[in-house]
């Protein structure tokens, strides 16, 4: 039986999506974008810096999240080997390469780990928030006013070490409740990287005023393609690098595209993984329309280019 007319009419019932978030619009019918000194491609190699505790358990687990009884050394010390060896072979990758990376840094992890982050606050890199830690979700259950607390404290405390104003946001796992964007906005954030729905940025709605939607493809994730995925590495490199001929062919017909590269040193910092991450990056940078540029510098091109006033 047919559902009669009354189920198809709601308020929010638009072309496209049923929110007010932001404009519905094909990608390949916008203005064409011009990257800086006429580049068609974007590299934005999104690097995970994160702290994983050693906890029992929690209802909502991340990805990468411990998951043999407690105390899980296996994974926890694999997730602390990025921090201490991996890392150090992607800054080497990125410096061979002329790739300039952005680093996603939990504020746990810059306080545990001082050592590393004065290193990384030494190469001048741009640092952009990413939570507190790897087991503090921003899921739905998640209290408005525990995470008003979560979002601020986490803020505080990376501008404070970093000396950053820190413009730029990745929720662990990409997880948020309905209040992060509102939350995001209040506390300066101008661009987020949660939402994987396109290849350019576009103009977000919040209570608090506008963001920038950055999208960071999961599918080009690492810990996607090696972890869920089960692909080999060779695999990755292949993936990589179709992406890039796809989207440079796209940008030279209908103007400036995004590569997004979101990696983890304890995925692909291992030593029988660096060497896929140094071809595909190599190839990329082979490419004479590519532009290895930080988040924040990519979203300001953009807004330079694209002007944007949600309502």
């Amino acid at each position: 039986m047919a559902l009669g007319a009354e189920h198809l009419a709601y308020p929010q019932r638009r072309h496209g999506m049923d929110h007010e978030r932001y404009d519905w619009s094909m990608l390949g019918q916008r203005a064409p974008v011009a990257w800086p000194n006429g580049k068609k491609l974007a590299l934005w190699v999104n690097v995970g810096l994160q702290f994983f505790p050693m906890n029992p358990g929690s209802p909502v687990r991340l990805p990468g999240s411990m998951s043999m009884p407690y105390p899980d050394l296996r994974h926890f010390t694999l997730r602390d080997y990025g921090n201490r060896v991996g890392i150090y072979r992607f800054l080497d990758a990125f410096d061979a390469h002329g790739v300039k990376p952005t680093l996603a840094v939990n504020a746990g992890l810059a306080e545990r780990y001082p050592y590393l982050f004065e290193h990384l606050l030494a190469r001048g890199d741009e640092i952009i928030g990413h939570g507190w830690d790897m087991d503090h979700p921003h899921a739905g259950t998640l209290a408005r006013q525990d995470e008003a607390e979560l979002v601020a404290r986490t803020l505080q405390r990376l501008r404070t070490l970093s000396g950053q104003p820190v413009r730029g946001w990745l929720s662990p796992g990409k997880l948020e409740t309905a209040h992060t964007p509102e939350l995001l906005a209040a506390n300066g954030i101008a661009y987020f990287c949660d939402w994987v729905n396109d290849d350019m940025p576009y103009a977000f709605r919040t209570g608090n005023g506008p963001l920038l939607a950055m999208p960071l493809s999961t599918e080009l994730e690492d810990r996607f393609i090696l972890m869920d995925n089960l692909h080999p590495a060779a695999s990755y490199l292949e993936q990589v690098k179709d992406a890039c001929d796809l989207l440079l062919a796209e940008a030279r017909q209908q103007g400036g595209r995004i590569l997004a590269l979101s990696v983890h040193p304890w995925m692909l910092g291992q030593p029988h993984r660096i060497a896929y991450l140094e071809q595909a990056l190599a190839y990329i940078m082979a490419q004479p329309d590519v532009w290895s540029a930080s988040a924040g510098e990519i979203a300001d091109a953009f807004q330079a280019a694209t002007p944007f006033t949600p309502a």
